[in-house]
């Protein structure tokens, strides 16, 4: 839901005392570690080199004039320029994250494209790209920080780093701390030390807005998000019960084409409606792909985060082009089945469906 704005008041004290330094450095060149006011002449006899051996090197080269550059597979994985992965897709394609399971509950990584099969509509649609890598994400770390949870964030905030410990190491993560209202304590960071720091702003009290936080988390993933594999990870102990948003908006804006998958573990052991609220949670993550818990102890939940991001690098991408051309608003149903040999029964995890949107991004993750 565009508008949210899930960010902490800001001290205005502190933020004038910040500007008059700032002015007072501005105007003092030397006050800034590091500061030359000749490092330009000071650095020319180092260009100068740096332009000779360029030119060496591109003498020593062979003569390409005229000779495109191999064009790189739509469909390929590779780099930009900051090392960030990226999948490119075609702009009409819609990419799925799926996981697969045997009968025994294990995950299972040893699958071809030929084992798949995806229905939109209950109409089979042609596969276009596959791929079974590691791929970055950006996550959504929701915690709730309601009057229940005081006793409980310690362990609960040491689950949510070995999550980010166990995941890959490019992933860009934001904190977003909720009682009756949702804080972005910080956005998007791969470094361990902020989001601990943003963790431990703890201020338990009130109420469990929990679909405002995660409406106002997918929306942040949306708009801000240089990755398009998008997860929501959320920890609470109880049912909504503060939300100005119901469990259908929330699910909706869940649903809106590469639209995140949510992972929850809720301890409902004191709560008033367990029933109610684990049905929630489960709906929540039915719906968009993911897995719910529900741990009888909070020493139970570091190994569920650890569990949550082995599924999480270990899913498949899968692209096709839908059957039907897209109109915007319209929701389109998913269903993806594999068979392979060697196995009597798997399970696909992934998206029930989505809104479609008349056109989405030609590449992601830039």
């Amino acid at each position: 839901m565009p508008g949210w704005d899930i960010t902490r008041p800001r001290n205005n004290a502190a933020s004038v005392l910040f500007l008059l330094v700032f002015v007072v450095c501005a105007s003092l060149p030397f006050c800034l570690p590091g500061w030359s006011q000749d490092s330009s002449k000071q650095d020319q006899p180092k260009q100068d080199q740096l332009k000779q051996d360029q030119l060496k090197q591109d003498q020593s080269k062979p003569a390409t004039a005229g000779k495109p550059e191999p064009q790189k597979d739509q469909d390929q994985e590779e780099s930009d320029r900051s090392g960030v992965f990226v999948i490119h897709k075609k702009v009409d394609e819609v990419l799925l994250h799926a996981s697969v399971v045997d009968d025994k509950q294990h995950i299972v990584t040893n699958l071809d494209r030929s084992a798949f099969t995806v229905f939109e509509d209950g109409k089979p649609q042609n596969i276009i790209s596959f791929h079974h890598v590691d791929i970055p994400v950006a996550m959504g770390i929701v915690i709730d920080n309601s009057g229940s949870m005081r006793e409980k964030r310690a362990k609960v905030n040491q689950a949510a780093l070995n999550l980010v410990r166990s995941s890959n190491p490019k992933d860009e993560v934001f904190i977003v701390n909720f009682n009756d209202e949702q804080y972005l304590d910080q956005d998007f960071t791969n470094d361990l030390l902020k989001m601990k720091e943003a963790l431990e702003k703890i201020d338990a009290r009130g109420g469990t807005a929990l679909y405002d936080a995660i409406v106002a988390s997918a929306d942040h993933l949306k708009t801000n998000a240089r990755l398009e594999k998008k997860v929501i990870f959320v920890v609470t102990d109880g049912e909504d019960n503060a939300s100005t948003e119901t469990l259908e908006q929330a699910v909706k804006q869940l649903q809106q084409e590469n639209g995140p998958s949510v992972y929850a573990i809720a301890n409902l052991g004191d709560e008033e409606h367990p029933k109610r609220a684990r049905k929630a949670l489960q709906i929540l993550a039915d719906r968009t792909g993911g897995l719910a818990f529900f741990p009888k102890t909070l020493d139970e939940v570091d190994a569920i985060s650890r569990t949550i991001a082995n599924e999480i690098r270990n899913q498949y991408a899968i692209g096709y082009k839908p059957a039907t051309p897209k109109s915007a608003g319209d929701f389109r149903q998913i269903r993806v089945e594999a068979k392979a040999k060697g196995h009597v029964k798997l399970v696909v995890r992934t998206k029930t469906g989505y809104y479609a949107e008349t056109q989405t991004a030609g590449s992601v993750g830039k």
